[in-house]
Formats: C-alpha cells, sequence, structure tokens
C-alpha cells in the first residue's frame, strides 16, 4: 500500500476534526493483513506523525494541537472513552482546576468511569477511579481544541473531593473548596447532595463550607439536606485518629486542625 493512501486517510480525519483512531478502524479501512497494518504503524510513529496512546488506540500529531510530540489527554479522552464504550467524566482537582479552583496545578489527571475500570495509562499520569454510576445531569461538557470532554460540575466535584479527602489531604481540598464555592449554586448543589451516597462526605463538606468560606446559602442548603438523612460522627481527617473535639452540627470529630493555603 502507498504512503499517500495513509497520508490522505489520515489528513481526510484531521479536517473532519477527528485526532484519534483505533487499530480496528484502520484494518477496516484498508483491509489490509495485521503485519502490513502494524509496519505501516511503526513508519508513522517512528516519523512522529502518530502516538500511540494505549494498546491499539493512536493519537495523529499534528502542529496545532500537539506540543512536544504529544497531545493533551483533552484531546484524545472522549474519543477514547467511547472506544471502551465507557461513560466517564474528569474528576477531582482536574475537574476543579477546570472550574477555575486551580491553586496548584494537578499532576495526575483523574477519570471516574464504570467497572470494570481500563488500565491506568501510566505514561500519560492517566489514572481511572471506578464508579458504578451517577446522574448525568451532573457532568457539563467542557469545550477542547478537537471537541468536548465530560467533566463533573463544581458541586460534584466539591463532594467527590470530600470523598477522597483521604487522598488530598484536608488542607489541600479546603484550599480548592474556598475557590470552588465561588462556581457552586444552591440550588443546584440541593440537587447533587440529595442524591449523593456518601453521607459522611456531605458532613465534611458542610463543615467546611461553613467554617472557610462567607457564603451561607451553600451551608446552609447542606445543613438542610443533612437533615433528612441518617448520620453518625466521622474524623474530619479519615488518615489521623478518632480523637478531638466532637462538632454536634455537622457530626464532625475535629481530630486536625486545618490550615490551607493562602489564596
Amino acid at each position: 500500500m502507498k504512503l499517500y493512501d495513509w497520508n490522505n486517510y489520515f489528513s481526510e480525519l484531521v479536517n473532519n476534526n477527528k485526532y484519534t483512531f483505533t487499530l480496528s478502524e484502520l484494518k477496516k479501512h484498508f483491509q489490509l493483513s495485521d503485519k502490513s497494518v502494524l509496519q505501516g504503524l511503526y513508519r508513522y510513529k517512528k516519523a512522529k506523525k502518530i502516538i500511540q496512546i494505549r494498546k491499539e488506540f493512536y493519537g495523529i500529531l499534528v502542529p496545532h494541537i500537539a506540543v512536544n510530540g504529544r497531545l493533551s489527554y483533552f484531546d484524545f479522552l472522549d474519543d477514547l472513552m467511547k472506544s471502551l464504550d465507557k461513560d466517564y467524566y474528569v474528576a477531582l482537582l482536574n475537574a476543579a482546576a477546570l472550574h477555575g479552583a486551580a491553586h496548584q496545578q494537578p499532576q495526575v489527571e483523574y477519570i471516574f468511569t464504570t467497572p470494570p475500570v481500563p488500565r491506568n495509562i501510566k505514561s500519560r499520569n492517566l489514572f481511572f477511579l471506578s464508579k458504578s454510576n451517577w446522574n448525568q445531569n451532573f457532568i457539563v461538557r467542557k469545550k477542547t481544541q478537537t471537541g468536548y470532554v465530560n467533566v463533573s460540575s463544581p458541586e460534584l466535584t466539591a463532594l467527590d473531593l470530600c470523598t477522597y479527602i483521604w487522598k488530598f489531604g484536608v488542607n489541600r481540598v479546603t484550599t480548592i473548596l474556598m475557590e470552588l464555592c465561588e462556581e457552586m449554586q444552591p440550588t443546584f448543589l440541593k440537587k447533587v447532595t440529595n442524591e449523593y451516597d456518601i453521607i459522611s462526605s456531605i458532613q465534611r463538606l458542610g463543615y467546611i463550607l461553613e467554617h472557610f468560606t462567607k457564603n451561607e446559602k451553600l451551608t446552609n442548603t447542606v445543613y438542610n439536606i443533612l437533615q433528612k438523612k441518617k448520620t453518625y460522627y466521622v474524623p474530619l481527617s479519615p488518615k489521623k485518629e478518632k480523637k478531638g473535639t466532637y462538632n454536634n452540627k455537622w457530626k464532625i470529630i475535629e481530630n486536625i486542625e486545618i490550615e490551607p493555603d493562602e489564596l
């Protein structure tokens, strides 16, 4: 097969604003043997015109999209998850950053997806976390250079951060929430919180909002939702000993003194 056929194929994809392809799509298009396809892929990878992102999944490198021979996860994630037939959303620190709460630029990309979870792409610092289900109404579509990507809303992001507070630390999560609360809406927070099934995360969110933001509407929204749920005392920091002052309003054991970063 002639190389210009490959060039035309990749050019056609790019002209249609598609910067990724799968091995099966390539085979179907050219109807070649596995050996011929792999040889062609090798030539284009060596010429740095394409890049292998995951097994059988590739990105096309074009100057106005690729940076230093790499594609941002933003530019291939949606296509990747569609190829895996997986629902997903960008979450946690990454979602917070996309909503403007980027006090510290995250070094790892966290993606929630339905089980079974795909293997992490460590070469891209792309890590997949398992979540069985979520309300799609709580997900927003963010524009990228090549299309769109699913991102948790500010309200869902806040609750997820409180769920993973053991991973990032109370101080860092509090710092992020102090910024993220500017993007949160009480009416939407009510809907998200009402459906969120990890009650301890709701308690921690309410406690942090009350003590480290001046947004009474958000704080009261979380508190009112908690009145309808069965709550137990939980430590503010899951990684510390469960000893400290008992906060009766939020049923939080204050086992750590929060010291957020200066904004």
